[in-house]
């Protein structure tokens, strides 16, 4: 555990995921490619290496035992045959184009979060996170899609400015905003996607595409909320940027006897909250003991956090601990990416920062209605369960449903909150249970950045009504099917 200016308890990554239940998760853009040319020829990876002006990294190599791990070490069995670090869209293009002469599979990463572990493969890795620039002008940030998200907050907030995002600080932009992108300031400004206004795009056949409202539109409408890595790789975004100012962050902790008190109340309250206000429920069962959190960001007064927090208060009872204090945005994105005692530049991945790997498993929900008190029963069951596992609840409405469900391929504008289950380790048998315990419940929507490869009706899930739009997209610009996930469109 790290500890804040304020003595506050931060997390590490995996305390992070654990206990602050922002992961975006297929962070990644990934995409599993396989290129089916009629004569393959063998692989000239010297040719490739001479043609890009990035770096290709092989087996063999000094540098592979790091360019082929992900975040996660549960997939550090999968071993590419290349990863060629795209400093360009036109390198993007030629490791398409050398993949679909070769018939290589391809996976594309941008942060390497990838639940699944679709942002490695067996082919190809086109990793994009050396594409990295965050330029701001006029209202206007354009980001490179290998950015992390530390490095866009703490580049625009320099600016006084900044874009709704995901809580991570080593989750890349591309597959968060391409997913959707859950955040802190949803509820206030909308998903990530929602501020997106173009997206640069190189397709399977090698062209490099500007998308907008008015050019290609359907293309950039599945770019939000669509999926990495279902219609081409991604390198650069233009958001709509809103103003920073500082907030209120918060902390209360309960026993656990009070989890079924604090999950009934925080439900009724949470989802319809002013705008100001996002927080997330944390049920957490660690070594220590369960326990419960309800943890949040305000960007009102002081005096306006403690009367919006007054009543949930009351129907669940005093909390054992509370901590409530004023700070910057960049600090506040800090504390709630679990890194708020570090500086930016260590608020990164080793060796160049101090964050480390986690070992770890997920599946989701998005609720559409409270849980009934039967639900509530069995969810705190669940979790009271031995094991280090937790349920990260966050809070949406807002600007989120704000968004008709078709305006953009992300359709779950009506939920009222996100549910992610998260075990630590690679076993996923309290993950299966209690999802499927909480399936009557909660149904079967889940979130496309929590990338779930035990979900068979994955269409339906992740995409409802918007999923044939999106076929008819991938058959107009993947005619062939290049890029392939195992749940791709």
């Amino acid at each position: 555990m790290l500890n804040d200016d304020r003595g506050e308890p931060t997390m590490d990554r995996r305390h992070f995921l654990r206990a602050a239940a922002l992961a975006p998760a297929l962070i990644t853009a990934p995409a599993l490619v396989t290129a089916r040319p009629a004569r393959a020829q063998a692989p000239d990876w010297a040719k490739l290496r001479r043609g890009l002006s990035g770096t290709l990294v092989l087996p063999g190599d000094s540098a592979y035992g790091t360019a082929r791990r992900l975040f996660n070490p549960v997939f550090d069995r999968i071993r590419p045959r290349g990863v060629a670090y795209c400093e360009s869209a036109a390198d993007v293009a030629a490791s398409l184009a050398f993949v679909r002469a070769h018939g290589l599979p391809v996976t594309a990463r941008s942060g390497g979060h990838s639940y699944a572990g679709w942002s490695t493969g067996t082919g190809l890795v086109v990793d994009v996170s050396r594409m990295n620039k965050v330029r701001y002008a006029s209202g206007r940030a354009t980001v490179g899609a290998g950015a992390k998200l530390i490095d866009v907050f703490s580049t625009l907030a320099g600016h006084g400015v900044g874009i709704p995002a995901g809580t991570c600080p080593t989750v890349g932009v591309g597959g968060l905003a391409l997913g959707g992108g859950i955040g802190v300031l949803s509820r206030k400004y909308g998903l990530t996607c929602d501020t997106l206004e173009s997206v640069r795009i190189v397709t399977a056949d090698g062209r490099v595409l500007d998308c907008d409202e008015r050019t290609h539109p359907d293309l950039f409408w599945a770019c939000r909320g669509g999926g990495g890595g279902n219609f081409g790789v991604a390198v650069s975004f233009t958001f709509r940027t809103h103003a920073t100012r500082d907030l209120n962050v918060f902390f209360l902790r309960w026993p656990w006897a009070k989890a079924s008190a604090a999950l009934t109340a925080w439900q009724a309250w949470a989802p319809g909250a002013p705008d100001d206000l996002w927080s997330t429920l944390h049920l957490t069962r660690d070594p220590g003991g369960p326990e419960v959190r309800i943890t949040g960001v305000h960007l009102g007064s002081r005096a306006e956090l403690d009367r919006l927090l007054a009543p949930v208060v009351a129907r669940i009872g005093r909390p054992v601990s509370r901590t409530v204090y004023r700070t910057s945005y960049l600090q506040a994105m800090k504390v709630m990416g679990g890194c708020s005692s570090l500086t930016v530049d260590q608020c990164h991945p080793s060796p160049h920062g101090r964050l480390g790997r986690a070992s770890f498993a997920a599946k989701s929900h998005l609720a559409y209605r409270p849980l009934t008190p039967d639900g509530v029963r069995a969810m705190v069951a669940e979790v009271g369960r031995p094991g280090p596992h937790s349920v990260l609840i966050d809070a949406m409405g807002g600007a989120v449903s704000r968004v008709r469900p078709d305006a953009t391929a992300f359709p779950h504008r009506a939920a009222l909150y996100s549910v992610q289950y998260y075990q630590e380790g690679s076993d996923r048998s309290w993950l299966r249970r209690i999802h499927s315990a909480m399936a009557p419940h909660l149904g079967d929507h889940a979130y496309v950045n929590y990338i779930d490869p035990d979900l068979t009706d994955w269409r339906a899930a992740y995409y409802g009504p918007n999923a044939a739009r999106l076929a008819q997209v991938k058959a107009a610009y993947d005619p062939s099917r290049l890029f392939r996930l195992p749940q791709g469109v």
